[in-house]
């Protein structure tokens, strides 16, 4: 029985920016970056500020060219693809919509529909059916004819992401999801990624800075620091108090409990002495 391929592969993935002003250092580079996102998975991609997330999400989607190693998508080269090509098969969320959008929310999705046909102006009866489900797996239906500038961040955020879903795309990318949103919409974009997961078997690449949202929805994680994967896994395996520290460069503690990893960061608090100064 011959293998099914993974969704996207990375292998041994290398690149650098150039270097602008040579006496600040070396330029920021990826190096031997490897991983695969099997179908289904939810996988997390962590790490801390300049380790290399936001520049692995511009490979994936071809805003930039690795210098070396190799990137698939569903067993084909990435370099070997067309835009529109690649736009049918992975979408990106965001981390937040541009202000100032003149569109109503049923135009902005449709955009999503783009990519199934880059020389036609106008949406058919199949592309509106399926912007109206993707606006109803995202709770927006009764938004559809709002203008996206009037909208709270939840709601943007639930936009870009039925935009996406339009795209009907095997690999949807999360770029720092909840970034901009407060606890409650941050606890609603989780469970609507859950469920858009579930519901529709999509492949989900999630790129975030808050480990204990990783920790409760992604199925593996790749650790990222310094360009380099530190560590590769589910997140009880990952999420483990020395790696995080050494990434991290902080004391972190983890509860491993019953079920997934608790990451917390022990805060010391010092007495100022008697009489002190600053």
């Amino acid at each position: 029985m011959s293998r099914v391929p993974p969704v996207a592969r990375f292998e041994d993935v290398g690149f650098s920016y150039p270097l602008a002003e040579p006496r600040r250092g070396r330029p920021f580079a990826l190096a031997d970056v490897s991983f695969e996102l099997g179908a289904g998975e939810i996988l997390g991609v962590l790490g801390p500020n300049s380790a290399g997330k936001t520049t692995l999400i511009r490979l994936l989607t071809r805003v930039l060219t690795p210098s070396r190693g190799a990137i698939e998508v569903e067993g084909a080269a990435l370099a070997s693809m067309t835009r529109a090509t690649l736009a049918r098969r992975v979408a990106v969320v965001p981390q937040d919509l541009p202000h100032g959008l003149p569109f109503t929310v049923q135009e902005l999705v449709l955009m999503g529909r783009y990519p199934h046909a880059t020389r036609r102006f106008f949406e058919t009866e199949t592309d509106l059916a399926v912007a109206r489900q993707a606006m109803a797996a995202t709770g927006v239906v009764d938004l559809a004819g709002a203008r996206v500038g009037i909208l709270s961040g939840g709601e943007r955020q639930r936009v870009a992401l039925a935009r996406a879903l339009a795209q009907e795309p095997v690999l949807l990318v999360l770029d720092e999801p909840t970034a901009h949103l407060d606890l409650r919409y941050q606890v609603e974009c989780a469970a609507l990624l859950r469920r858009v997961n579930r519901e529709r078997g999509t492949t989900v690449l999630l790129v975030s800075h808050d480990l204990n949202l990783a920790a409760a929805l992604c199925d593996r994680i790749v650790l990222l620091a310094e360009g380099r994967v530190a560590g590769v896994g589910p997140p009880a395996a990952v999420l483990e108090p020395q790696l995080l520290s050494d990434v991290y460069g902080c004391a972190v503690s983890v509860d491993g409990g019953a079920g997934r990893p608790l990451i917390r960061v022990p805060w010391e608090t010092t007495a100022s002495p008697a009489g002190g100064g600053r």
